[in-house]
């Protein structure tokens, strides 16, 4: 197979670029280097699409190593046809593979294997020709042997039927074209009641049945979750008899006496072999499928979620609400230094609650707090009205509720317990939630990507599958923004393309013992980071006030001399990074041509573009370029307030298939259905909203029974439908 040529059509990158991005990825490049520093080799391809590039890579060479053992086993078993031989090097996928394999696979002890240990294969055989003037009971007579258990013609027939019925079913040809049909043609059912799901937590899929080629993927994981729990049965059906005319028409030539004996194989087969395997295969698939698309969703949901605007520069209050412990309080500095902590007590009695405002108050007042961030688990909501009612006194001091996703398990943990060890564990997850509002990228990396809940069905998912997707798409975002040399935290270093947890750690300890870094070319002095680890990581770690301007940039040192040359071209220097003077750096190299000064310096047009947008904003941070985070002052409202028509502004919290969940400020993030997104047809929620963005909704409906607000992003949607109940695509959440 010529991985090149696949990989070069399927995603419509020309040859030369995709065979650049193997050559780097076999040399040890990782994908955030190629994607920023060798644009010119490939086409100034973006990282996500690299990685999916690095992916398929994998799949097409596992694909053709597994197609050299099977060639190899096959060939070694004196089995291997030319045809055969032609359709294995044809083979696309992993299922057709083994598919062609399967015949030749060593088998447990089946009623096939037995049939052939009597030697009845022969008989299989003839009965397979269907010869309309062969005899199938004098043939088999030829066949008794009582020393083999071969007693009648009957038993040696009934032998012989299954090979024919185990051959059936080994047929690639036949397991394709049934697979072909069931997505064509078949229908994935369930079922359950009351017995088996006293909860009606399944109760939408009691009676479910859907086309399997159309069935939603959140669909399939429900469903599936569903049957594991034993609240449901679930499996695959064909119209009558079309599952069985096709196995039949693929090996039933006639209507002879051999030939209905074989249409009598073929229908044991579909019932007893191929159809129960099929239907796993298919349930396995779509199983895979609807992971790879949930998977999709969650990475591109903690994409946004971890590329969301700081707060920067604020003294921030962190609270992490509780009812019986209290609220644990922690305030820091712009910086994510904690200056003090506490407990407020402020959803318990009367008189406690105003020693607890008191307490918030004095915090607010003493440290000069302007942000507060209040986490969204158990009792945030009460401690949202408490907060809402004490920042009346003070003007300038706003809030906003962030998820405390995974802040337990950082809390816990041994990263918390070496940055925090003066703290316990409630102390630790406040100053988290406060760092959550100031940077959510450098605070969310210490918690394991799959304990931060932005997405569906998470924890049904594959766990290394899900990993390697969370991991990839944490370091593309740390890449992406950039870190501080001299102050990011060994769990932020270890995303920094080329860096590993031990050269972090090394990092850091050499920061410890010889103060800060001056100088990019020190990192050459860290132990084991060595110079392909300098060349992956060097332009993704700045240093503010060192003694190389560059070095605040993301440009990387071995561009350091054509940024030199582009500064020396439009009548700069490098003492003037940083200054006002570069204001019109970009007008001036407009003047002189982009395509002229790439020639002069040697180095490509999109890797000049690139320098000259470091050079105007040195140091600069792509999140600032996003809207500012929604941040609170109001009154916060409940839902028995709330009445279909309103409008309110939201921020979108998490994004599903059906739709997104938008936090307006009530005690429930309410749902948009996908319908009720945008104006045009959309395929998925993702088309059109992301997590992060503050949008404007309008109330559909009010369920204060179930505690869900059902909202619409379109005004007219709102008109059309008020007041109406959302329906059975409401999933909880």
């Amino acid at each position: 197979m010529d991985i090149n040529a696949v990989i070069s059509k399927e995603f419509n990158v020309k040859d030369e670029y995709v065979k650049n991005i193997i050559g780097f990825l076999d040399e040890g490049c990782t994908v955030p280097f190629i994607a920023r520093y060798r644009k010119e080799s490939h086409g100034a391809l973006d990282d996500q699409t690299i990685r999916l590039i690095a992916e398929r890579l994998q799949y097409l060479r596992n694909l053709d190593k597994r197609r050299e053992e099977i060639t190899a086993a096959i060939t070694e078993q004196e089995k291997m046809t030319p045809e055969l031989e032609a359709a294995i090097n044809k083979a696309v996928t992993l299922v057709e593979l083994e598919d062609l394999y399967r015949p030749f696979k060593q088998k447990r002890r089946t009623r096939a294997s037995v049939a052939k240990e009597k030697g009845l294969a022969p008989l299989a055989d003839i009965i397979l020709e269907q010869d309309k003037k062969t005899a199938p009971d004098a043939e088999a007579a030829k066949f008794i042997d009582p020393d083999k258990g071969v007693n009648t013609a009957d038993e040696a027939i009934a032998g012989a039927l299954d090979i024919i019925a185990e051959a059936v079913s080994d047929d690639a040809g036949l397991r394709k074209n049934l697979r072909n049909l069931i997505n064509a043609k078949g229908f994935i059912t369930a079922s359950g009641d009351e017995k088996t799901d006293p909860e009606g937590t399944y109760s939408n899929y009691h009676e479910f049945s859907e086309a399997a080629g159309r069935i939603a993927g959140h669909r399939i994981l429900a469903i599936d979750r569903g049957e594991r729990e034993e609240r449901l049965k679930v499996s695959v059906i064909l119209p009558e008899g079309e599952g069985e005319r096709l196995t039949v028409n693929a090996f039933m030539k006639n209507n002879s006496e051999c030939g209905k004996l074989v249409e009598s194989a073929c229908l044991d087969s579909y019932k007893r072999l191929i159809f129960p395997s099929v239907e796993r295969e298919i349930r396995s698939m779509l199983t895979d499928k609807a992971c790879e698309a949930a998977i999709g969703v969650f990475s591109s949901n903690l994409r946004q979620l971890l590329m969301q605007p700081p707060v920067k520069g604020t003294v921030t209050l962190g609270v992490d609400p509780g009812f019986r412990t209290g609220c644990k309080l922690a305030v820091v500095d712009g910086t994510g230094k904690v200056l003090d902590t506490g407990v407020a007590y402020i959803t318990t009695d009367k008189a406690a609650k105003e020693k607890g405002k008191k307490t918030i108050a004095e915090l607010i007042k003493k440290y000069n707090v302007t942000a507060i961030a209040i986490g969204n688990g158990t009792a945030s909501r009460e401690s949202e009205q408490v907060v809402s009612d004490i920042i009346k006194d003070f003007p300038g001091v706003s809030y906003m509720i962030v998820s405390e996703a995974g802040a337990s398990v950082y809390s816990a943990s041994k990263l918390a317990a070496e940055e925090f060890p003066d703290y316990d564990v409630t102390q630790r997850s406040a100053v988290s939630i406060a760092r959550r509002l100031q940077d959510p990228l450098a605070e969310l990396v210490k918690i394991d990507p799959r304990s931060i809940g932005v997405g569906q069905y998470q924890h049904d998912m594959p766990k290394a599958r899900l990993g390697e997707a969370l991991g990839g798409v944490v370091e593309d975002c740390v890449n992406s923004v950039g870190v501080d040399l001299n102050t990011a935290s060994g769990s932020l270093l270890t995303y920094i393309s080329g860096i590993n947890s031990t050269v972090a750690k090394n990092v850091v300890t050499y920061r410890e013992e010889n103060g800060a870094f001056t100088d990019r070319k020190q990192l050459m002095k860290v132990p084991k980071l060595g110079a392909k680890a300098f060349e992956q990581c060097a332009g993704f770690l700045r240093i503010r006030d060192g003694k190389n301007p560059l070095d605040n940039t993301s440009v990387h040192p071995e561009s350091y001399k054509a940024a030199e040359g582009i500064l020396k071209l439009c009548g700069f220097t490098p003492a003037d990074i940083g200054s006002e003077k570069l204001s019109d750096l970009s007008g001036k190299a407009e003047e002189i041509g982009i395509k002229a000064i790439s020639e002069q310096t040697g180095v490509g047009v999109p890797t000049v573009r690139d320098i000259l947008k470091e050079l105007a904003k040195p140091g600069r941070d792509p999140r600032d370029e996003l809207p500012p985070p929604l941040m609170r002052s109001g009154d916060v409202m409940e839902l028995k307030d709330l009445q279909p028509g309103m409008e309110l502004m939201g921020t979108v919290r998490n994004i599903t298939d059906f739709g997104c969940f938008v936090d307006c400020g009530v005690h429930e993030d309410g749902l948009v259905h996908i319908s009720r997104i945008c104006n045009r047809f959309i395929k998925h929620p993702l088309e059109a909203v992301k997590v992060g963005d503050v949008v404007k909704v309008w109330i559909v409906d009010v369920d204060l029974k179930r505690g869900r607000l059902a909202l619409t992003m379109v005004k007219e949607k709102m008109d059309k439908n008020i007041g109406k109940p959302v329906g059975k695509q409401q999933a909880r959440k």
